[in-house]
């Protein structure tokens, strides 16, 4: 597909943040992680931030961090999954806490779709903990942790060599 038509192609399939009508609480902080595998599968910056707080705290090397989306994710071609999703609400209403088993397959940016090209697939789990931003209708990660239980592939095709 030629990138102008891949380029509206995506355009047709983006949903925005907040969904209509309005989820009830356990779909709505399952939302938050969706919006964050989904605004780094589709390359998303807008998608992908909506679903962090501006003070978010993640449980990895700063480096793995800064490189996530703007020197990672943009540059590839991935397909985030997440099964078993356990959600805590807390008393108060707003704040609750998420884990989750995930399934990542990570390809060079343009490739994805060629069988021959290399690949890196992972698998774990995520934790996250989750605050209710009333005034935006979202709620959002405020602490991220993920646990890497096994690879395989091609670990050059993350492009940033921090874990290797």
């Amino acid at each position: 597909m030629a990138d102008a038509a891949m380029a509206a192609y995506d355009r047709t399939m983006a949903l925005p943040a907040v969904l209509t009508p309005a989820l009830d609480t356990r779909e709505a902080i399952s939302d938050s992680l969706h919006r964050f595998m989904l605004g780094m599968d589709t390359n998303d910056a807008e998608l992908f931030n909506s679903a962090f707080t501006e003070d978010v705290k993640w449980d990895l090397l700063e480096e793995v961090h800064l490189a996530c989306f703007e020197k990672t994710i943009i540059h590839l071609d991935t397909t985030h999954y997440v099964t078993s999703v356990r959600i805590n609400v807390a008393q108060s209403g707003t704040e609750a806490s998420l884990s989750c088993l995930y399934n990542a397959k990570h390809c060079r940016l343009g490739t994805g779709i060629d069988p021959k090209a290399p690949w890196f697939w992972t698998g774990g789990t995520y934790y996250l903990e989750m605050v209710k931003v009333e005034s935006e209708g979202l709620w959002k990660i405020k602490f991220y942790k993920m646990r890497t239980m096994w690879i395989e592939g091609d670990f050059e095709v993350m492009g940033h060599g921090l874990w290797t």
